[in-house]
């Protein structure tokens, strides 16, 4: 048995070393040993809503603040309710859908979990 990390991009089990990489033979994607060791600790990264609420996806939300749309003239008024939101990485850690305006990303500081 192996005690090498799966694929952090396709999650095969069979990597192996190559020197100080490690290698995936299904997707060809290499990474570091020290790197698998410190993003383990990343994905365990919690996304909290302005009132201190932990969201996850699939969750509905409600927006707390008027939201101007860049580069039009729309506004995401207060009280829009936003489902089955997507976590994401970034500065704008939600990847949702919006009636009437559609795909967009929001900051969770602008949102309450519903």
């Amino acid at each position: 048995m192996s005690t090498l990390p799966p694929c952090p991009k396709c999650n095969s089990e069979y990597t192996y070393e190559d020197g100080q990489m490690l290698v995936c033979p299904e997707c060809a994607h290499e990474w570091s040993a020290n790197e698998s060791a410190a993003t383990a600790g990343e994905s365990d990264k919690v996304i909290k809503d302005a009132v201190g609420n932990t969201l996850q996806d699939g969750d509905t939300v409600s927006v707390i603040k008027d939201l101007k749309v860049k580069g039009s003239s729309l506004v995401v008024k207060v009280g829009t309710k936003v489902k089955n939101i997507r976590l994401c990485d970034g500065d704008h850690d939600i990847d949702c859908k919006i009636d009437g305006i559609g795909a967009m990303k929001l900051k969770s500081e602008f949102v309450k979990k519903v």
